[in-house]
């Protein structure tokens, strides 16, 4: 079991952003276990052509995902990424609720606001 990750550099989508959704797709869809060590930033920058600091940023935005875990001088390593992403979409969805409450929303504008959000997302 591998990494494999192609960056495009002519394509619409930014070198780290390809990195790190191919490698959240990777690791939500088991192709990469849990535990399993990521290359060293270097190493994969190398390997792909890239700056260190595109990789860097890539594994920065797994991590805040919760889809990697760095652990110091050990690596990063493919974390227990559902639990950790249904917490934050909840805490998000906790927040978002609060504010448009805040801003005076009723319950369908305010639901209308993230279908709107949902759709531009997952739609482009």
């Amino acid at each position: 079991m591998s990494l494999r990750i192609t960056v495009a550099p002519d394509a619409a989508t930014a070198p780290f952003e390809q990195v790190r959704e191919q490698i959240a797709d990777q690791a939500r869809s088991g192709r990469i276990p849990v535990g399993y060590k990521l290359p060293t930033v270097r190493g994969l920058a190398e390997e792909l052509g890239l700056a260190a600091n595109t990789v860097a940023k890539a594994y920065r935005a797994l991590e805040a995902d919760g889809v990697v875990e760095t652990r110091g001088r050990h690596g990063t390593f493919v974390a227990a990424a559902g639990d950790a992403a249904e917490r934050q979409a909840a805490a998000a969805a906790a927040d978002f609720a609060q504010r448009a409450r805040r801003l005076g929303l009723d319950r369908a504008s305010a639901l209308a606001a993230v279908q709107d959000a949902l759709r531009a997302a997952y739609e482009g």
